[in-house]
């Protein structure tokens, strides 16, 4: 039994863990439980934290430790968390591993949890001495199960690998590679050989982040140059994995030896270009329309609307007959915020196109969680940006991804 910390969106933090795994649940806001053999936390661009459930007390566990000193911190993420709490928990851990002659650090609690930032600055989890203890409530008893961390997001390596590329160009947007492996994720298990296909590739955020979780990416591009500096950035990356810097071994059990799978970027347009097989499954940002500083009034939105939905319509027409049945398809559409709150969306009918639209939001509640906590969770299916589905955003952006999961009929 695993725990994940999510991250600021919650529900696209759960949805992605449940296309990996087949399970998963909310016990509260901030905390899921799900079962599943060793997760690296390098792969999921959602969590903050991946932790794996103690079996023992906490101090049985930490004696049964490698000889060294140890560098502890204690997290304390239930309903009523404290930092009081979690440093007092950790003092007393000190002072008994100290009787036994133990030599321990503890890191500081500023807050009631150690912040994902210092747990990756401290390699906690990542090294045998290095140990988070999370305090996690069990039900409403006020009793607590203790989890130990296996590693937290790497917050230093997503930002190399998305500032030092060689190639960029903020004129077309700048994909984040934390949504790029979300997105790749809610396509479920992929085979080690899968070949991942993004149409609206870019400078080939996704085909990268394809690329170091183990599979074949395959990106085409309306733009003659921006499919130059996708060629660019990937050629880049296959230099940068040759050095082996940890920072693109993501996933290093599919990396064959010093080099990642092969790749291949072609100029196309998406709504009529015949792609090479095999498909195994589409990531994909699609065209979200002119960037925006302000929310379009109703004539202009109803315009950008239908550009954008006429571009989404036709490349799915074109896609649908080029992939084969149960192919998963997963997209970020562009929503529009509106000046009087929510945001205005693109309403598509997949069923016409050979496609299925995948419920990913979480159908199961646990029935011991308290009303108010499920309302602040969104177990209503209303995210706190007043959206309905899955929406990557900050509460400042006009144009919002809104995230969809299609499998072919």
């Amino acid at each position: 039994m695993y725990i994940a910390i999510l991250g600021r969106q919650p529900e696209i933090s759960l949805a992605e863990i449940r296309a990996q795994f087949g399970n998963g649940r909310r016990i509260s806001g901030r905390v899921a439980e799900f079962m599943a053999s060793e997760p690296d936390i390098d792969r999921f661009g959602g969590s903050l934290k991946f932790a794996k459930k103690i079996e023992t007390s906490p101090l049985e566990f930490l004696k049964k430790l490698p000889e060294g000193k140890i560098t502890l911190g204690v997290s304390d993420y239930s309903r009523r968390a404290s930092a009081k709490r979690a440093g007092y928990e950790a003092l007393k851990l000190k002072k008994a591993l100290k009787k036994q002659g133990r030599s321990v650090r503890i890191l500081p609690n500023s807050a009631p949890e150690i912040s994902s930032a210092v747990a990756c600055h401290e390699k906690l989890g990542r090294k045998p001495l290095r140990v988070e203890l999370l305090m996690i409530e069990q039900g409403r008893e006020g009793r607590f199960n203790w989890y130990v961390s296996v590693g937290a997001q790497d917050i230093e390596a997503y930002t190399r690998r998305d500032q030092a590329r060689p190639a960029r160009d903020a004129k077309v947007g700048m994909l984040p590679p934390k949504l790029a492996q979300i997105l790749i994720n809610l396509c479920g298990p992929l085979s080690k050989d899968a070949h991942v296909l993004d149409p609206f590739c870019g400078t080939g955020v996704v085909l990268q982040e394809a690329r170091l979780m183990g599979y074949k990416a395959y990106g085409t591009d309306l733009s003659e140059r921006i499919v130059g500096f996708a060629e660019k950035n990937m050629k880049w990356l296959d230099e940068r994995s040759v050095k082996r810097q940890r920072s693109f071994e993501v996933d290093r059990t599919n990396v064959r030896g010093n080099f990642l799978p092969e790749f291949k970027v072609e100029v196309g347009d998406a709504t009529n270009f015949e792609w090479e097989q095999p498909i195994d499954a589409v990531a994909a940002e699609v065209y979200l329309g002119p960037p925006m500083s302000q929310p379009p009034v109703e004539i202009k939105l109803k315009t950008i609307q239908q550009e954008c939905g006429a571009i989404l319509k036709d490349f799915l027409k074109n896609l649908s007959r080029q992939i084969k049945p149960g192919t998963s398809v997963v997209l970020a559409i562009p929503a529009w915020k509106r000046p009087g709150g929510g945001y205005a969306r693109l309403n598509i009918e997949v069923g016409e196109l050979g496609f299925e639209k995948i419920d990913v939001l979480e159908d199961s509640l646990n029935p011991k969680l308290p009303l108010d906590e499920k309302v602040k969770a969104g177990y209503n299916g209303v995210n706190k940006l007043g959206f309905s589905g899955l929406l990557y955003a900050r509460p400042e952006q006009i144009v919002a991804r809104e995230i969809i999961v299609l499998r072919k009929s």
